[in-house]
């Protein structure tokens, strides 16, 4: 009976070893002294200092930063009332309106990176910063319905029933009892929608144009002209900054969802 649980807990131990494992060894290389990625010769934070110190790190960081919260906002206004229809909504038109929000997550990001280029040609766009943004709205926006469509599902509806006995009209329902239920959902939302806008390069490189450069954009430029440890050190920016995000999000859907409906009270 207990080689069972042995065997389990050394899997696990060897799937988060193979998930986490280039991972540790980049972040780590990030802080080595040497001019080499892949040689260590000591402990040294010269290649952060150097990377914050440079003017296009700075300014590729910014442009991440506004195209994120741009499309994040985006995500969440058009995201919150759409999932809250969506489960309104019955008949056999649900689960085509649901195949066709879920559709842009599992297409494969270089189609649709060439796809979203195009209509924007079409269309005669300028590429820049907008083209980023309704870019990265595109996976955002079905992503943050996911997820408060499924906290939706989780409500008690006789809190809205609750309320409309009590004389409150659809309004006050959706903004006293509603929303606050959906908190956990939406900030966990958006804290995702945040981290897979910053992290985005596929979409980004196809329709970004001169001016508009990000992260990720920069990481790829800058391998152009070799490996260094200014990339590792950004790079584990990167990727400090997904884990953050990633790990703030689940945490607050667990911690708040649970004290939601007793706040409510």
């Amino acid at each position: 009976m207990t080689r069972f649980p042995t065997m389990f807990i050394l899997n696990s131990v060897a799937v988060l070893c193979f998930l986490y494992l280039p991972v540790a060894v980049l972040i780590v290389l990030s802080f080595n002294d040497s001019q080499m990625g892949v040689t260590w010769q000591g402990f040294s934070l010269r290649w952060y200092d150097k990377l914050f110190h440079n003017p296009a790190f700075l300014d590729a960081m910014i442009n991440s930063l506004i195209i994120a919260l741009a499309s994040t906002g985006m995500s969440l206004l058009l995201g919150v009332g759409t999932a809250i229809g969506m489960e309104r909504l019955r008949g056999r038109a649900v689960s085509f309106i649901n195949m066709g929000l879920v559709l842009p997550l599992v297409i494969p990001e270089i189609l649709l990176g060439v796809a979203l280029l195009m209509m924007f040609v079409l269309i005669r766009m300028p590429l820049g910063f907008l083209t980023i943004m309704l870019g990265h709205g595109v996976f955002s926006l079905p992503l943050t319905i996911v997820i408060i469509r499924a906290r939706l599902r989780k409500l008690d509806p006789t809190w809205e029933d609750a309320a409309r006995d009590l004389g409150a009209d659809s309004w006050r329902v959706l903004t006293h009892v509603t929303l606050p239920l959906l908190k956990p959902a939406i900030v966990g939302a958006a804290l995702l929608a945040f981290t897979v806008s910053l992290d985005d390069f596929v979409v980004t490189f196809f329709v970004a144009g001169p001016g508009s450069t990000t992260l990720p954009l920069k990481v790829f430029s800058m391998i152009k002209t070799g490996m260094t440890p200014e990339i590792n050190a950004l790079s584990a920016l990167l990727v400090l900054v997904s884990i953050l995000g990633v790990g703030c999000s689940w945490c607050y859907q667990q911690r708040v969802g649970r004290y939601a409906e007793k706040r409510l009270l």
